[in-house]
């Protein structure tokens, strides 16, 4: 079985808002799965563990940059949140985002092949990256880029440079710019209903399905009347339709206009949108945290196993 550490514990109550010794329980039952203990936690807490937002786990910056016709956004990492503060740093990601407007790489190792120097280093933007590592003394790695040069108009939001938003839209600019700053603090997964991603509709349909199970076994043991099938049936598509509208972005209650929903307030605009990107610096990444009192510990058992 896997060892629940303390920064586990940590990381999971971020992710859901659940009380302390509640995550800790979820990791122990999930044998130390984090995807796993958070839909047990959402179907013991319901919508107390249902907080959206994932902690950044990887530090770095994303970046937009526009050359002529053509829009770029680019998510570099690095190690600490110091180096995202370094000149040399930020200029190889401005760099960086440049180049993919401009040239069009298929896809990372052509990027890295591109022609640029700079801090002395090149003739690569692959040889910069080197060269800054052992300038800096840490490691930096270009994670994801996207380029935008189709027939529809774009518009940009950065959220300092830890949340970048692209918009592909025809109409009002200022409308399409409202929509990048509520991508950002709403982080929705698609556009519509539709487009949302199976898995994630039959994650959402499993976590209902269970929660609906332990209120019948609630029910049972207090001697209580448990629903038909067919009324759980419903709850737990109702429960999904609810899921769809609070992730698709043309549902969502607009930020700026808690009685009007971002479809109608483009409606209302004449605009459309026909797509977007979100990068959110470190998404999906899992920062390695030291447990030094562990590590000094395996040293003397190895040191001792070696005498």
């Amino acid at each position: 079985m896997a060892a629940i550490t303390a920064s586990m514990v940590a990381e999971l109550r971020g992710k859901t808002d659940a009380p302390m010794m509640e995550c800790k329980k979820a990791l122990t039952e999930a044998e130390g799965d984090m995807v796993k203990a958070e839909e047990l936690l959402r179907v013991k807490l319901g919508s107390k563990a249902g907080k959206a937002a994932a902690r950044v786990t990887a530090e770095g910056v994303v970046a937009i940059a526009s050359e002529g016709a053509a829009s770029a956004m680019i998510e570099v990492n690095c190690e600490t949140d110091f180096v995202t503060k370094n000149d040399s740093f930020l200029a190889l990601v401005k760099g960086a985002s440049q180049l993919v407007a401009q040239h069009n790489p298929a896809d990372l190792a052509a990027l890295a092949a591109l022609p640029y120097s700079q801090d002395g280093f090149g003739p690569t933007l692959e040889d910069v990256r080197k060269g800054l590592i052992g300038k800096i003394g840490e490691n930096m790695t270009f994670r994801r880029f996207k380029r935008f040069a189709s027939s529809t108009k774009v518009a940009s939001y950065l959220h300092g440079t830890r949340i970048g938003v692209v918009v592909e839209f025809d109409g009002d600019a200022v409308a399409a710019k409202d929509v990048a700053m509520h991508v950002a603090a709403m982080k929705p997964v698609s556009l519509s209903s539709a487009d949302v991603p199976a898995e994630l509709v039959e994650r959402e349909r499993s976590v209902a399905a269970a929660k609906a199970a332990e209120d019948a076994a609630v029910a049972t043991a207090a001697g209580k009347p448990v629903q038909s099938a067919e009324i759980v049936t419903k709850r737990i598509e109702g429960g999904v339709q609810k899921y769809l509208k609070e992730v698709s972005l043309l549902n969502q209650t607009f930020v700026k206009n808690d009685k009007q929903t971002v479809e109608q307030m483009l409606k209302a605009c004449a605009t459309a949108v026909h797509g977007f990107t979100l990068y959110v610096v470190g998404e999906g990444i899992e920062k390695r945290v030291d447990d030094f009192a562990a590590e000094v510990a395996a040293q003397v058992a190895a040191a001792k196993q070696g005498a």
